[in-house]
């Protein structure tokens, strides 16, 4: 039985900022039928893309079984991880002004796949390595303090 490190990031900046990350760890739990084999600690950090409360960030490393191809357990990660953003609150999907760029907002609970072991995945739906980490302290920093030597040696882009 093959297991794959999954590396996530959580933010929120909405609520009970503390009691979100909470929420959303034991929904990961359920999720995966498993507790994170690494969590990293919260760090604080003003909103990124837009005017609003200060974030709460962390990272956690869960090692579900790999089921099926990388993408396949890419995409299953990430349906888990939308279906919880839902069930905390959080409304609709991504925003795009009319020029197609990102419209950031606050949210109760945003969870992103940073890596999915040392592999690529490049879907229309997902992107791992998160192509942002490089530019977002609050994802590198936790992931950093987490990440196990093959992840660090496979990107070395991303810690630099």
């Amino acid at each position: 039985m093959e297991r794959v490190d999954v590396y996530l990031s959580l933010g929120t900046n909405l609520g009970e900022r503390d009691l979100n990350l909470i929420r959303a760890m034991n929904l990961l739990d359920e999720a995966f039928g498993m507790h994170p084999e690494r969590i990293s600690h919260i760090v604080e950090t003003p909103a990124w893309g837009f005017e609003g409360p200060a974030f709460l960030n962390m990272c956690v490393l869960y090692r579900p079984v790999r089921e099926g191809s990388i993408e396949e357990q890419g995409l299953a990660i990430l349906r888990k991880a939308k279906a919880i953003e839902k069930a905390m609150g959080r409304e609709g999907s991504a925003r795009f002004d009319e020029d197609g760029k990102r419209v950031y907002e606050d949210r109760v609970i945003d969870i992103d796949i940073l890596c999915v072991g040392a592999y690529k995945i490049e879907t229309e739906e997902l992107t791992v390595p998160h192509p942002l980490i490089g530019q977002r302290d609050f994802m590198k920093k936790p992931l950093l303090e987490i990440s196990k030597p093959e992840i660090r040696n496979a990107f070395p882009d991303i810690f630099a």
